[in-house]
């Protein structure tokens, strides 16, 4: 017969992984580091914590196998110890969003009132085709060197907070469809709104860079050209 503690051991080692992701922020992290690896101190400022908050954040994240680092000379570099934790992310908040009256209702209170409904959104599947045949012009609005870790092939880089200086690098004939981190980053809603509102033919795709590469999809990596 089977060892009741044992069992019982067994059940506490899975409850570890769910205490580690019981926190907002390390989810939040999660979801940063879902995009490319980072330092401590980038993660901290993308997140909006102290060093010492974000870094007991990441040691329980290490502690029960989310995430790995490397070191290079006196810098920390953490990332995603596997595909399958960014799988676990992207699961739980589907599952979240599906059995937890909450979540919508704090879901239009970050993302706003105004944001593009699913069914104006572009499809992750068609949106090579628009591209390829020059109906569209893929826009990434994430930070640099998360575009320069992994983006959509062809699609521009231009950071949400630059682009209403930088709007005429867009070509006024293409539809742009904007992506950033994922089906929950705000960046991609923003710059929708601004685009519109400059007169420029704007459409979300309807998840973002996570859910890109879970589903296989073509990755490119490397800085945008100059």
């Amino acid at each position: 017969m089977a060892d009741r503690a044992a069992k019982t051991e067994l059940y506490e080692a899975f409850a570890a992984t769910g205490k580690a992701l019981s926190s907002g922020k390390r989810l939040e992290l999660l979801d940063l580091l879902a995009q490319g690896e980072r330092t401590v101190d980038a993660l901290a400022k993308a997140a909006g914590l102290n060093l010492t908050t974000a870094s007991a954040h990441l040691q329980t994240l290490k502690q029960t196998g989310l995430v790995a680092t490397r070191r290079d000379g006196v810098r920390i570099h953490y990332r995603l110890a596997g595909e399958d934790v960014a799988q676990l992310l992207d699961l739980l908040r589907r599952v979240a969003e599906r059995h937890q009256a909450a979540v919508a209702p704090a879901r239009t209170a970050y993302l706003g009132p105004e944001a593009p409904d699913e069914q104006d959104a572009v499809r992750r599947e068609d949106l090579l085709a628009r591209i390829a045949a020059g109906h569209a012009v893929a826009l990434d609005v994430r930070p640099v060197e998360e575009y320069a870790a992994g983006h959509i092939p062809g699609a521009l880089s231009i950071p949400v907070e630059e682009l209403a200086e930088r709007i005429g690098e867009l070509p006024e004939d293409a539809e742009v469809v904007v992506y950033c981190r994922g089906a929950y980053c705000a960046l991609a809603y923003d710059a929708v709104r601004l685009l519109t509102a400059r007169g420029r033919r704007a459409i979300r795709l309807d998840d973002g860079m996570l859910e890109w590469r879970l589903a296989e999809l073509p990755v490119d990596a490397g800085a945008a050209a100059a």
